[in-house]
């Protein structure tokens, strides 16, 4: 992973450096920029609100920080933070941009306050392994993404992987930049904007009642459900024989794999066909008794069962067969990230209407929009209107 210094590391400087910025093997230890580059020489005379639910902190108190971006803007911001540590963030390195960034990487300052050198070298394929390594060597508690990234820059992945590591994500706009008019003016630090990245859904209080909202509605949907369900495994045996249940491999949460239930509409030709035909609608091996449970969706009810064992939830993203995830996730940027959370029995994507032989772009946005806002009121809203779709079926 290319970064502040000409061998390609990400470095991080210590304290006792010295003013005159003695050289070291890992390359020069430069005293953090001052005076009208950093944008320190004018006194602040602005009331401000740190970015921090602590508020200001001690240097002693302040959280290691990796800044996203070796450009102009990223050192004036290092140094800015360096000289106030009462904010509460430390820099003890860059990561550059990625491919395409390497003459700004050259430029940087190689060596900042904090401690010993933060290496994260490496070629563009494992640029992702080698920065997860320097988050847990370092103890990394915020990333500043101070940059703009190029075309195929890997700054996106690198925030979430940050994210998902329990760091604090920043995103840091230039200032007088167009961004900026859209930030609330208070959420900045001596004029730098600071905007905090959206947590995942499972570091929110509500979301272990989640899980307690599915167990309450599985069990109860298993035992209303029980006579229905019996009547519907008794018609699926009379129309195709034995083996009323179908069973599939299916990827949820974390890419994971589990054999999710269904009522038998069609006995397949074989293993393969199972796993890679896309759509069975309008096969003519489907009799009516199977139409009629796909056209009123019935045959899901068996997945009530993977929600109690805790392999889906009530809601969320469908899930999907591994061969078509392969695909999907090699045509669409951001499908895998679907998998964030549980696969779901229903989600937004299903109460909009794209079920079946849908669009897949479509499905993706949806499905990580309701990821990015999740809330438990968002999920009662889904099962409301799920309802209200079973009364109207439409088959899928």
């Amino acid at each position: 992973m290319s970064a502040t210094t000409r061998d390609d590391h990400l470095s991080g400087g210590a304290a006792g450096t010295g003013g005159g910025g003695a050289a070291s093997p890992s390359g020069p230890a430069v005293r953090p920029p001052t005076g009208p580059e950093s944008g320190t020489g004018a006194p602040d005379t602005m009331r401000y609100r740190l970015p921090t639910r602590r508020g200001r902190r001690s240097r002693r108190g302040a959280r290691p920080t990796i800044v996203l971006g070796t450009g102009r803007h990223a050192r004036r911001l290092a140094s800015v933070l360096l000289d106030h540590p009462e904010h509460g963030l430390a820099p003890i390195g860059f990561v550059d941009d990625g491919p395409g960034a390497g003459r700004a990487a050259e430029q940087a300052p190689g060596r900042l306050w904090g401690q010993a050198p933060a290496r994260a070298s490496g070629q563009a394929s494992d640029r992702p392994e080698r920065f997860a390594a320097a988050l847990r060597e370092h103890r990394v508690r915020a990333v500043i993404v101070a940059s703009d990234p190029a075309p195929g820059a890997d700054t996106p992945v690198l925030a979430r992987i940050a994210r998902d590591f329990g760091c604090e994500v920043f995103l840091a706009p230039e200032p007088g930049g167009l961004l900026t008019d859209f930030l609330p003016p208070h959420d900045h630090v001596r004029g730098f904007p600071l905007l905090r990245m959206r947590p995942v859904p499972q570091t929110r209080p509500s979301w272990p009642l989640k899980r307690l909202l599915d167990v309450a509605l599985a069990l109860t949907g298993l035992v209303v459900t029980a006579p229905l369900l019996a009547l519907c495994a008794l018609a699926v045996r009379c129309e195709g024989g034995p083996g009323v249940l179908f069973r599939q491999s299916r990827v949820g949460l974390g890419g994971r794999r589990f054999e999710m239930l269904k009522l038998r509409t069609l006995h397949p030709s074989g293993p393969r066909e199972s796993e890679t035909r896309w759509s069975i609608a309008g096969d003519e091996r489907v009799g009516r008794v199977g139409r009629l449970l796909r056209r009123t969706s019935l045959d899901e009810l068996p997945q009530l069962w993977n929600v109690l064992r805790g392999d889906m939830s009530i809601v969320g993203p469908r899930p999907e067969r591994p061969f078509f995830v392969d695909q999907f996730s090699r045509s669409l940027p951001h499908y895998e990230s679907r998998h964030r959370v549980p696969a779901g029995i229903t989600g937004w994507a299903q109460v909009h209407g794209l079920r079946g032989d849908t669009s897949i772009e479509d499905r993706a946005r949806l499905d990580n929009h309701y990821i990015d806002g999740w809330t438990l009121r968002s999920d009662i809203k889904i099962i409301i209107r799920t309802v209200g779709s079973v009364l109207r079926p439409s088959g899928g």
